[in-house]
């Protein structure tokens, strides 16, 4: 039952308490009004916990801004949740992502991810058509959603908040993709999920490639926070690691603008189960509620669903995020991808299944555990510049 302000409470003892559910959580339906943003539709979530976030609608579906006990979670940059009528990700010779780059989580995909590429499109059988060119992590992030439905469930004395919605990316003579994407959070907790369904309803067969940009800023990331996973070797990094002399483990305080984004490709160890836990962890935040300090970010994903673990930095400056990013690919490309067994297809009517769980950790202990079942699963190197080795 929901457990709201130290109190576990059924469902008749919080209806004898509350007129309407809403006084404490729920999800409701804004569209925001002004600026780049305007027009854009936010779901926004509210567990009864301190953890609220937003549902951005007309950005497929994606996690905008996430907050516990008031303080951000998810990072924002300057762009703002910019709406997708004025995004063009062919701009700027493929860079056009950039210019709408922003929130918790930005969904890469759904044909292609990382840089911008291209790919022969024989495979459409459009003599006009030779290559497929692919922008910046491709379509979908700024694709909007066909919005299926949102509010709450009672299932006995749990209270399931929820919606769904669908991200159609499609071209004639080119792909049919669909996302059909659920996420669900409990009154009482301190967590939600994100289930994602990709369908090809073509009838080519056609590349399939995502990527979870899962963006965390600060105050969570801080000099100090530590990158937390079971890693078992680091696959390949971008050579401006050697160069800005910032390891991929404990993170800095914000470097000088000439500090390049690096990024790191990580081999890890699963769970039993084949769950994969990663986290940021910052041991000094304190935000209250008891325990004492002590706040970390957890996901937790299939190994056999998103095969490949990138964390990415940008910590300098006014632009202070690292990325956690379990994909189903490498950042080396279509062919290296194809050669190392990881670039997916999907045939008519065939489907992906993707689920990932996110958690607030907070208190002493609470994190020292999730440090713990980090390590179980396997001890984290703890060398900030292994030998480069792998498919780098």
């Amino acid at each position: 039952m929901p457990n709201v302000h130290g109190r576990a409470l059924s469902r008749r003892e919080l209806a004898r308490r509350l007129s309407r559910l809403d006084a404490i959580a729920g999800v409701r339906l804004v569209t925001l009004g002004d600026g780049a943003e305007r027009g854009v539709r936010v779901l926004e979530f509210r567990t009864g916990t301190g953890l609220d976030f937003d549902v951005m609608v007309d950005r497929c579906m994606d996690i905008g801004a996430v907050r516990y006990r008031g303080a951000s979670i998810g990072w924002q940059s300057p762009t703002g949740f910019r709406s997708p009528w004025l995004h063009d990700p062919e701009g700027e010779r493929g860079l056009g992502f950039l210019r709408s780059f922003t929130g918790f989580m930005n969904t890469c995909g759904l044909d292609h991810a990382f840089f911008m590429e291209s790919r022969s499109a024989e495979h459409y059988a459009y003599p006009a058509r030779e290559a497929v060119d692919h922008p910046l992590h491709g379509r979908s992030a700024l694709t909007p959603a066909r919005l299926a439905g949102y509010g709450t469930r009672w299932e006995g004395d749990e209270c399931v908040l929820w919606a769904e919605g669908e991200v159609i990316q499609a071209a004639m003579f080119g792909e049919d993709l669909h996302l059909v994407r659920r996420i669900e959070a409990r009154v009482g907790g301190s967590g939600f999920t994100v289930q994602d369904r990709v369908e090809n309803r073509g009838f080519a067969r056609t590349p399939h490639m995502l990527l979870y940009h899962v963006n965390l800023g600060w105050p969570l990331l801080d000099e100090g926070s530590e990158f937390r996973a079971p890693v078992e070797r680091v696959m390949w990094r971008s050579h401006e690691a050697y160069r800005n002399g910032v390891g991929y483990r404990t993170m800095p305080p914000p470097q000088p603008v000439e500090f390049v984004e690096q990024v790191h490709t990580h081999e890890v160890a699963a769970e039993a189960d084949g769950t994969v836990p990663a986290a940021l962890v910052n041991r000094r935040l304190d935000l209250g509620g008891g325990g004492g300090p002590g706040l970390a970010f957890l996901i937790e994903y299939d190994r056999s669903e998103l095969p490949v673990l990138l964390e990415w930095q940008s910590v300098r400056e006014g632009g202070y995020v690292v990325g956690i990013e379990p994909s189903t690919a490498h950042p080396g490309g279509a062919a290296l991808n194809e050669e190392h067994g990881l670039l997916r297809h999907l045939d008519h009517g065939e489907t992906r299944r993707y689920r990932l769980r996110f958690s607030v950790v907070a208190g002493a202990s609470a994190v020292a555990a999730l440090e713990a079942r980090i390590d179980a699963a396997h001890p984290q190197l703890a060398d900030e510049f292994p030998e480069l080795a792998g498919i780098g």
